[in-house]
């Protein structure tokens, strides 16, 4: 009989299953509940994009691509992310298609390490940092952001866990779960810390779209960082693409060329209809990203007004579509409020203790939903926390 424990990985034995996961195991047994959970737009990829895809498939453009994706959609990325952000990068060797942003992370951290070294990753933030690192024997080192400074990472927390051995740090901007963002100002500060280093970033800036009273600044758009940085973007979040996986990494031409290897070989290239959807985004998409961020920046502004009003404190999020409010001093982990909110009320919320240290004592709730469920869920929760603040 096969001893399993000792064949499989130890690398993946290690590694605990999402804590996003079970919440929305729990949900598929309950019928008519909210979820305020997922992390995904409400919208339906706007029509001319599906179109562009549907029309792709009619004529019979069904084949693989370029390992690196089709030489138009990299152009097309390059305009947009000048237009936009005023990076600059060339199609021809600084830029190739993902399948999702999470596959241009996973390349990111397995191109960068060897055994042993470590990456910095500030938390809380996106579940899958740190088990990509330890699934590529390198370390994950968390730095806990605080929400008395806007949950941004401070260029003293950085130095203060700086190694001989650090390799990468992420900089998850704007960030998954909190909202917070780093301003220019912020990233001058971390650059200042790098400057004699040869510590690479990987700046996840999936959400880079979604931003409220401000535009986004990459650590690419700093030119002491422009060398060091290897930036990740997609589509999931600003166009309503999720189900498309298409995500794309921008960065040094060495660092790129290296990076494409392992996607040769592990991938060959992205979903051709989704390339060619993509291509359309970039094109004519603009304003779609506008109609869809102004939408959730009404929403943003309801959530954040009712959760203080029932005397919850929360930091006001200035990027990406999530609420992060203390949920501790009611005798319950988050885990255990979330459960029992959800199980009570029939709405699902993610504990913060699923996205790293310092997460414990929050929650993270999602407004990318109906203006009807965000109200509906606020009634729901107030009910809930006077039950709590009474003693049941």
């Amino acid at each position: 009989m096969m001893d399993y424990e000792k064949i499989l990985s130890k690398n993946v034995r290690s590694l605990q299953p999402s804590g996003i996961r079970k919440f929305f195991d729990i949900l598929d047994t309950m019928k008519d509940a909210i979820s305020l959970g997922i992390g995904e737009p409400d919208f339906v990829t706007p029509w001319h994009i599906r179109e562009a895809g549907i029309y792709s498939l009619e004529q019979g453009f069904t084949k693989y691509t370029s390992n690196a994706g089709l030489i138009r959609l990299r152009r097309e990325v390059s305009l947009y992310l000048n237009r936009r952000f005023d990076l600059k990068y060339r199609p021809e060797s600084q830029i190739f298609i993902t399948v999702g942003g999470s596959e241009a992370i996973d390349l990111c951290i397995r191109t960068m390490l060897d055994p042993g070294d470590e990456v910095i990753i500030p938390v809380p933030s996106f579940v899958c940092y740190g088990p990509l690192v330890t699934m590529a024997d390198g370390v994950p080192v968390y730095v806990e952001t605080k929400a008395e400074n806007e949950f941004r990472l401070t260029p003293e927390e950085l130095r203060a866990v700086i190694t001989p051995r650090t390799k990468l740090l992420v900089l998850p901007y704007p960030n998954n779960p909190t909202g917070g963002i780093m301003e220019r100002a912020d990233l001058e500060a971390l650059a200042e810390v790098l400057r004699d280093t040869d510590i690479t970033v990987l700046s996840d800036e999936i959400y880079a779209e979604l931003t409220y009273g401000q535009k986004h600044v990459s650590p690419a758009n700093l030119p002491e960082l422009y060398d060091r940085t290897l930036v990740v973007n997609g589509f999931s979040k600003s166009y309503a693409m999720t189900g498309w996986r298409m995500g794309y990494v921008c960065g040094p031409e060495a660092v790129i060329r290296q990076m494409l290897k392992i996607h040769q070989y592990g991938i060959m290239s992205a979903p051709t209809t989704s390339q060619y959807a993509a291509v359309e985004a970039l094109r004519s998409g603009d304003g779609d990203i506008e109609m869809m961020r102004d939408s959730y920046d009404k929403r943003r502004r309801l959530m954040l007004k009712g959760l203080r009003d029932m005397g919850l404190s929360c930091f006001e999020p200035r990027g990406a579509f999530y609420m992060f409010p203390q949920i501790g001093g009611f005798g319950l982990t988050s885990e255990e409020f979330c459960t029992e909110f959800l199980r009570e009320e029939r709405v699902a919320i993610i504990p913060g203790s699923a996205f790293g240290p310092g997460g414990e004592g929050y929650a993270r709730i999602c407004y990318a939903s109906s203006v009807e469920n965000i109200e509906t869920a606020l009634s729901r929760l107030g009910g809930f926390l006077d039950r709590l603040r009474a003693g049941r």
